[in-house]
């Protein structure tokens, strides 16, 4: 049970430093960002283009699905300009998974003496800068208590024959994927667990491919629970994302077995391969409905109903 506690903590730790590093960089450019993010939608391709930055900024797709869905509400935003920036957030989240294996382990001490004393800083910038330095050093923290964990679950019986079960069935993996990121409401702590146990061979390669792409439909949860009393609108933004993710999961679920044969060529750590197959994933379900994004979004609204027209 201390093992359990532990790993709680460190969820709770690598979901607080996420928030404490997303409030940092919004904070240090939150105007900006919100009309450059409106201003950039009069091409998907261009939406897009905001969606992957913005995103990368922020460290989270979910983020950018509640300010896209809060423009939308305030009617800076319409539907259709809203799908190029889908598709660019299911790009930009890649950037922390890439981000988190690389080894910083000398650096997550310093850098959270610096953030912490940034933080009681009178002067305002100074402050953000700390809760970012601050959150990246919480969330390099977690990531190493993930990875100290994963074996020592491993001994408990309840979890090494979860692990038995998830490694047999993919579509059992992607279904456990999914729920446990609806759950902690980020994708990127779900897979960055996943990338912890691969590392310490507690669970195959295939089976933690099928987790980190059904933790891309898990995370659809935050923008549609965002979206609710939101209007018509942003609840056809919240549909697009989710059926963006489930469009890319069936292209790419058939596959996983092949991938897993060539993901080595890719990288030598197994962490670093999930990182590098989270980038394929989205990158290949963003740009191959990119250039169908008009038809994309008729799609949605033949699926869910047309939204009223604006006053």
């Amino acid at each position: 049970m201390v093992y359990v506690a532990l790993f709680i903590l460190c969820i709770a730790m690598f979901l607080g430093g996420m928030t404490l590093m997303r409030k940092g960089l919004f904070s240090l450019s939150a105007g900006s960002m919100r009309h450059w993010l409106a201003g950039m939608t009069d091409a998907p391709w261009k939406g897009l283009l905001a969606g992957t930055i913005i995103t990368a900024l922020l460290h989270s797709s979910s983020a950018v699905m509640v300010i896209t869905i809060g423009l939308i509400s305030a009617g800076m935003l319409t539907f259709r300009q809203s799908i190029g920036i889908i598709l660019g957030s299911n790009i930009g989240t890649t950037f922390t998974l890439e981000m988190i294996t690389f080894n910083i382990d000398l650096f997550i001490i310093p850098m959270a003496i610096i953030g912490a004393g940034l933080m009681v800083v009178k002067r305002p910038s100074y402050q953000k800068t700390g809760w970012v330095l601050f959150g990246m050093a919480a969330v390099f923290a977690a990531m190493r208590g993930f990875s100290y964990l994963a074996f020592p679950l491993t001994s408990l019986p309840q979890v090494e024959q979860a692990l038995i079960i998830l490694n047999d069935s993919p579509y059992l993996s992607l279904g456990a994927g999914a729920i446990l990121t609806a759950i902690i409401q980020s994708s990127t702590a779900m897979t960055g667990i996943i990338m912890s146990f691969l590392s310490e061979g507690t669970i195959e390669f295939p089976a933690g491919l099928a987790m980190m792409i059904g933790a891309n439909i898990g995370t659809c949860a935050t923008a549609l629970l965002a979206s609710t009393g939101a209007g018509k609108e942003a609840r056809l933004t919240a549909y697009a994302h989710l059926w963006l993710n489930v469009s890319g999961t069936l292209l790419f679920l058939p596959f996983i077995d092949d991938y897993a044969t060539i993901a080595p060529a890719t990288a030598h750590r197994l962490d670093v391969q999930l990182a590098h197959a989270s980038v394929v994933f989205n990158v290949l379900s963003s740009f191959l409905v990119l250039p169908f994004a008009d038809q994309f979004g008729k799609a949605i609204i033949f699926l869910h109903g047309r939204p009223k027209p604006r006053k």
